[in-house]
């Protein structure tokens, strides 16, 4: 019954997701794809999962335990902090600490989770800046003059 009802609310949320694309305002200066054609394929694959979800659900699922939920609600807030720090300090110092944050959550080794941090943060720039010719800042605006 658990699998029934998580496919079911993830099907009401990429339903919603898809409608919700239809609202992504075009501009004069588009790519023949569109802005709304990336949204609505990733609600597209999630409503086909929540459907063999529904459809054929697991028959004994296990639940994770305490210590997992934790961890999962601490990379829900880093994401979110990273969604929100992004504008203010650029690309490379949130980045950075969030890429750090789960890759210590992923094997808790300090100087690795760093490493993984900031080698992220950089090569993901590089090529969001340079290869996809994305308006990315690097650091915060005001550091720049």
């Amino acid at each position: 019954m658990s699998d029934r009802l998580f496919g079911l609310i993830v099907l009401i949320g990429s339903v919603a997701y898809f409608l919700a694309a239809a609202n992504i305002p075009t501009s004069f200066l588009v790519d023949p794809v569109g802005p709304k054609l990336f949204p609505r394929m990733i609600s597209a694959v999630a409503g086909l999962c929540a459907l063999l979800i529904v459809i054929k659900p697991d028959e004994e699922p296990e639940w994770p335990v305490a210590g997992t939920w934790f961890r999962l609600a601490i990379a829900l807030a880093v994401l979110v902090a990273y969604a929100y720090t992004l504008k203010p300090l650029g690309f490379l110092i949130p980045t950075a600490v969030a890429a750090g944050v789960l890759s210590y959550q992923i094997q808790a080794r300090v100087v690795a989770a760093v490493l993984t941090g900031i080698g992220l943060s950089g090569g993901l720039f590089i090529i969001f800046k340079f290869a996809l010719g994305l308006s990315l800042f690097a650091v915060p605006r005001a550091w720049l003059g």
